[in-house]
């Protein structure tokens, strides 16, 4: 500011000096400080964006209210705002999860990769312990009953947006030191600059203050000071970007020290869409028509995993240019009951699926489950 005024005092003939040179070091210093805060602003502009797209999820639910705890219940369209709990919703196939609840019937494929990061499905159904459904994610197939277990304010997503926007900007202990080590060199560049300008005076050449501001901002660390919140709320935003909520740069700092990070939850540290890499056969069948069955088996099949099989048999064996309409066959599609998809050709079934729910099929069906494939999954 000092210097702008200076430029501007130049300019009108009220100082003698050069205008331009003073206008040039105003405009340099201008340009710093603006850019430290574009710095920052920047960076905490990266956190509101992550918790505007965690409210754009909440904002797209809506339920379909129960009148009564059962499937065939009346239905009442609401807002999923306007959910209580204890209330009753239906959701079927397409529909995103309205609130956190628990299924009391039904079984139904869930779409939790809005809230976990995981795009593998998981299987939720009534009983047991995988009831628990999040408000947030999305039906594949089937439907389910849930009865709300929160109030609106209260759920997981809720929490979730409540950490990232207070998000506390606090200083580290390593801000903390080097704070109050730039405090004292400022101090001792400050008192160096000051005593220029009686030195040059008695010399008969005075420097100008003008050079003098310049001077001491080129001496003093002003970009690490600038620059001290951006880089702290920057180490915030690129944890947020890998899934991670950091609540204050201390537990950033922190992060820096682990060693060892241990997680109880398959699928956080590994990749969500499994790929297939290899076709395993059962002992006396072929590669390629295990391969072949596979790749029938995953032509409707939209999942990465189903994909995944689909080019693995085009790059393995050459197997292209095949369709279910002119095979003339019928796509079975995955349900949460079956936990096997596939389809029906001829008279043949082909079916893909868990171990355990492919060993119940071929049993029922009068066949005998290979050893040897037990020990393969195993």
């Amino acid at each position: 500011l000092l210097t702008t005024l200076l430029a501007i005092a130049m300019a009108g003939g009220a100082l003698t000096g050069s205008a331009t040179f003073t206008a040039a070091v105003s405009i340099w210093l201008w340009f710093t400080v603006l850019f430290a805060n574009f710095a920052e602003a920047m960076a905490e502009g990266r956190s509101k964006a992550q918790a505007n797209s965690l409210k754009g999820v909440k904002k797209t639910a809506f339920a379909r209210k129960l009148r009564a705890p059962q499937h065939d219940a009346t239905v009442d369209h609401v807002p999923a705002e306007d959910l209580r709990k204890g209330d009753v919703v239906l959701v079927e196939a397409g529909d995103i999860i309205p609130c956190d609840g628990e299924v009391i019937e039904g079984g139904a494929s869930v779409d939790e990769s809005a809230i976990t990061g995981e795009s593998a499905p998981v299987i939720r159904e009534s009983g047991g312990d995988f009831a628990s459904v999040t408000g947030g994610t999305r039906i594949l197939s089937d439907w389910l009953v849930i009865r709300c277990s929160v109030n609106p304010g209260e759920t997981f997503l809720d929490r979730m947006i409540a950490m990232v926007e207070g998000a506390q900007r606090r200083k580290t202990p390593n801000e903390i030191a080097l704070t109050i080590l730039l405090i004292a060199l400022t101090l001792v560049f400050l008192l160096a600059t000051a005593t220029i300008w009686p030195f040059s005076a008695w010399s008969g050449n005075a420097v100008s203050v003008t050079v003098l501001v310049a001077l001491l901002v080129c001496l003093i660390p002003t970009t690490i000071g600038g620059l001290l919140s951006a880089i702290g709320v920057a180490g915030m935003s690129r944890m947020l970007g890998a899934n991670v909520i950091a609540t204050s740069g201390r537990a950033v700092e922190a992060a820096g020290d682990v060693d060892v990070l241990l997680l109880d939850k398959t699928g956080t540290i590994t990749l969500g869409n499994r790929q297939a890499s290899a076709f395993l056969p059962a002992r006396g069948v072929e590669e390629r028509t295990l391969a072949d069955a596979a790749q029938l088996s995953s032509l409707a099949d939209e999942t990465p995993e189903g994909r995944s099989i689909v080019v693995l048999a085009k790059q393995r064996f050459n197997l292209r240019e095949r369709d279910l309409q002119s095979l003339h066959a019928t796509f079975v599609p995955f349900t949460a009951q079956t936990r096997m998809s596939g389809i029906n050709i001829d008279q043949r079934m082909i079916r893909k699926g868990s171990v355990d729910a492919i060993r119940r099929h071929v049993e029922a069906n009068g066949g005998h489950f290979p050893a040897d494939v037990d020990k393969q999954v195993e």
